[in-house]
């Protein structure tokens, strides 16, 4: 028997709400996926970014906590030395007991706590326990050890190749022209001819230093010294040092009591000079940290974006860009060290010009 038309258009318009409350659902799922891999992928980029006490090569199965890594010292000062390795917190998913103690991972900081691995938290969810004084070998004290090493090896063979001849070899004849450009092109403009021995040990020291644990940082190796804070911290604060102890007495009266200048004006600029010695090195350690966390935090975005596309289209793109800003990185990365060195020779060159008062 034939069906009614309005029987078929009902069955046509529920049929039709089927389908669209089918798209509905799997569009919905479809979000909730797209949701949880970026989540995913903000939770590896700032993982990478920070540094660890162990060092990790790469993932096996995150779900079973598989990983090919290898354990690094954990010395702590906790009414007393406590000293063992870091595979005791199984990345993070247990309890390390020593001497009697209970010792957790919580976000890449030991804290203490019992024997069940509790955190307590504060109104605002800020961990409460006690954090005893960590003076552990970390992967970034690893690669800072790595990388005086490798200076080491390399100012050593190079003064090596210097014996009964001027003419450097082998390592001596890329590292020279890179050291007579920092002491021709940075050091005595910014110095003077005068002083600039004084200060060219650690000028080339820096910018060595700065420049290869920056490339070490774009290796598959994940290692990021120079996007920790306290990284920069140490080698603005080491400029400062130098800057201070080294300035001669024309430096300070500038700052304290600049001659031709009225009383009034010597009183109110002389505050605003002394805090500009601290501003000094202040964006010396601001401008090295946020433009290596910066860099590495835009790559890895893009390269996380391979895995939301789901493409060929979208995934080559990101790779291509990727590659193209992987180059960039590695002029960045001279860039940087160039810039921390031109600066402190900046600093020590007001720091020790004579200045004429008439």
């Amino acid at each position: 028997m034939q069906k009614p038309f309005y029987v078929k258009i009902l069955l046509f318009a529920t049929l039709l709400l089927g389908i669209n409350a089918f798209a509905q659902e799997k569009d919905q799922a479809s979000g909730d996926e797209q949701e949880s891999l970026k989540s995913e992928i903000k939770e590896f980029i700032g993982h990478h970014l920070l540094d660890s006490h162990d060092f990790t090569l790469f993932t096996i199965d995150e779900e079973n906590n598989e990983h090919v890594s290898f354990p690094l010292p954990v010395i702590l000062w906790d009414n007393g030395v406590k000293v063992f390795m870091s595979s005791k917190f199984d990345h993070g998913q247990s309890v390390a007991e020593v001497d009697g103690e209970y010792y957790a991972l919580y976000h890449g900081k030991i804290v203490k706590t019992d024997a069940e691995g509790t955190i307590n938290y504060d109104n605002e969810e800020h961990a409460t326990n006690v954090k005893p004084l960590d003076f552990s070998i970390t992967k970034n004290v690893v690669f800072i050890i790595l990388v005086s090493l490798i200076m080491i090896f390399m100012f050593g063979r190079m003064a090596k190749s210097y014996k009964g001849t001027m003419m450097p070899k082998g390592m001596g004849r890329f590292l020279e022209p890179i050291i007579l450009y920092i002491r021709d092109d940075i050091a005595i403009p910014n110095i003077g001819q005068k002083h600039y021995r004084r200060y060219m040990g650690y000028l080339l020291t820096v910018f060595f230093f700065i420049w290869i644990i920056n490339l070490l940082g774009l290796s598959p190796l994940g290692v990021n010294v120079t996007n920790n804070i306290a990284v920069t911290l140490c080698l603005a604060f080491v400029t400062f040092l130098i800057t201070t102890f080294t300035a001669n007495k024309n430096y300070w009266k500038h700052i304290f009591w600049m001659p031709d200048v009225p009383v009034f004006m010597k009183v109110v600029l002389a505050p605003i000079e002394l805090l500009g010695t601290f501003i000094k090195p202040f964006s010396l350690m601001i401008r090295l940290y946020a433009n290596i966390t910066a860099g590495h935090l835009i790559l890895m975005s893009i390269l996380g974006m391979m895995f939301i596309f789901k493409n060929w289209m979208g995934s080559s793109l990101s790779f291509a860009l990727a590659s193209a800003l992987s180059f960039l990185e590695l002029l960045v990365a001279a860039l940087q060290a160039y810039i921390f060195t031109m600066l402190s020779a900046l600093y020590f060159g007001s720091a020790v010009e004579e200045h004429d008062d008439h």
